[in-house]
């Protein structure tokens, strides 16, 4: 999901380059809104994903857990409503040539609700990250891997966050370096992970893992 979100994601980038105020397109193409069927979906997924991480960790961690549970859903809130409205307000009154004061919310100003609310959600994504980080606890090479990973992407955000910010670059900037960030933490943990869950099944009753403390 998340390779698909960033492959597409690359391909659409041509269709908002130059784009001037008020930032709406002249014309719709079908691809224009369907590419962002990936991102909208990975938010769920996300979801489920820290849910089944929740219900696996050890009691002495759940409280971890939980609030990187908690960010997940924030971030999905934020990032679901934010295409949803993409869908349901913007297409139909571009679409309909009700294009007055629609600037705001258009997914081609690099400085609109579109671009600020989905960066923030990839902020919250970091931070439910680095939470799930807290959650592992390093004993083999493959644990400490995901550790360091997860927090080395939430470092790079929030680090290219504060200085692009400083340096005056439009939040379309960060959103850009977010993507590339989240979206690499994401191929590889998942890859990481999966190895995580299969050896975690593997495991024989009273070996030490993740879920061996009750």
């Amino acid at each position: 999901m998340a390779a698909a979100f960033f492959g597409l994601g690359i391909f659409a980038s041509s269709y908002t380059e130059g784009i001037k105020y008020p930032y709406v397109l002249s014309t719709i193409r079908p691809i224009d809104y369907v590419l962002w069927w990936p991102a909208f979906l990975l938010a769920p997924v996300f979801v489920v994903l820290l849910a089944c991480i929740h219900r696996q960790a050890p009691h002495d961690k759940k409280v971890f857990s939980q609030i990187g549970l908690s960010f997940a859903v924030i971030y999905a809130g934020l990032v679901l409503s934010d295409f949803f409205i993409q869908w349901t307000v913007v297409l139909p009154s571009v679409l309909s040539n009700e294009t007055d004061r629609l600037s705001l919310f258009s997914l081609c100003n690099p400085h609109g609700l579109f671009v600020t609310l989905e960066s923030l959600g990839y902020l919250m994504m970091n931070a439910a990250l680095l939470f799930l980080a807290a959650v592992l606890d390093g004993r083999n090479r493959l644990e400490r891997a995901i550790r360091w990973l997860f927090i080395i992407g939430f470092v790079l955000a929030v680090g290219s966050f504060s200085a692009l910010s400083l340096a005056g670059y439009p939040i379309v900037v960060f959103e850009v370096v977010a993507v590339g960030i989240n979206v690499t933490v994401l191929i590889v943990s998942g890859v990481l992970l999966s190895l995580f869950f299969k050896r975690a099944r593997d495991k024989r009753p009273g070996e030490p893992g993740m879920n061996s403390r009750r």
